[in-house]
């Protein structure tokens, strides 16, 4: 197995196993870990751009009041995102989180139509109809939109149409984005202590180690990813994406016990048929553009 694979199952691996983490910290209010994860995200990273001599990105970008604004906007959805995903996690909807995740691709592509005028192969509208049936199956069968799922996906998906209008590396874009949540997640820390609310410094060791550490537990797999994606095809990533939320399922359903009825069985098998007709549609476009590609160059 290469090194490129290996740090791709790293990245991927680490996000499906992210539920254990904040599991752990169940005795933490949701709010509370949200703000250490932002503060303690900006020391690890800030420690990391050092280590790397890396910080000559950041004059041209605060010169650059366009890409700014998108940045505070990628923020605010990650706030979103990473506030639905711990509460979720932490109430017992770790299940519901991995739709979420599985989802994501294919609202990838309605946002592809909706923000950048894209037009959809056959195969893609298939996709993304089942992946339609699938959450109205869902939502009868539970008499409300999974609405954890559909908000992951759409923070998820969108942040990642942002990241692409800002063109930087995911560490560097992220210290950005955690730099403009730290400063009113310290006064909401400095608020909570001076209340006597505070969880950090008032409990055991372990979980107060544990509290320090999410920010190594948010940049770590980002650093994994972001080497991957320089050493292996753009199609391995895109299979790799399935690791998370496959992971994340498993772990709410046989580890956590959370209810997994047949009607939810029913509309997350719709769900994993689109996935797979988009899966094997995608990687026969991307076959036939290279096929493509190589007529064209043995023609010239």
């Amino acid at each position: 197995m290469n090194k490129g694979l290996l740090l791709g199952l790293g990245a991927y691996v680490s996000w499906g196993l992210l539920p254990v983490y904040w599991k752990a910290l169940a005795v933490v209010p949701s709010s509370e870990i949200i703000l250490h994860r932002v503060l303690w995200s900006v020391v690890f990273l800030a420690a990391i751009l050092t280590w790397q001599h890396n910080w000559r990105w950041i004059r041209p970008v605060l010169r650059a009041p366009q890409t700014m604004l998108i940045l505070l906007v990628a923020a605010l959805l990650l706030a979103i995102n990473w506030t639905t995903y711990i509460w979720a996690v932490n109430a017992g909807f770790v299940v519901e989180s991995s739709l979420g995740y599985f989802i994501a691709p294919l609202v990838n592509v309605v946002l592809g139509v909706l923000l950048l005028r894209e037009r959809l192969r056959p195969g893609q509208w298939v996709a993304v109809g089942l992946a339609t049936l699938g959450v109205l199956y869902l939502t009868l069968g539970y008499g409300s939109l999974p609405w954890i799922g559909l908000t992951l996906a759409f923070t998820f998906g969108l942040y990642g149409y942002l990241q692409k209008k800002v063109r930087l590396a995911s560490l560097e874009s992220l210290m950005v984005e955690v730099t403009y949540l730290s400063l009113p997640a310290l006064a909401l820390l400095l608020w909570r202590e001076s209340n006597g609310e505070a969880v950090f410094l008032n409990t055991t060791a372990w979980i107060n180690l544990l509290l320090l550490a999410a920010g190594a537990a948010t940049a770590l797999p980002l650093l994994f990813f972001g080497a991957a994606a320089r050493l292996i095809p753009l199609s391995t990533m895109g299979l790799l994406q399935y690791v998370a939320p496959t992971l994340q399922f498993l772990l709410g359903v046989f580890v956590y016990a959370e209810t997994f009825t047949t009607e939810r069985f029913i509309g997350f098998c719709i769900i994993w048929l689109a996935l797979l007709v988009y899966t094997v549609e995608n990687a026969g476009h991307r076959r036939a553009a290279r096929l493509q590609a190589r007529e064209g160059q043995g023609a010239a």
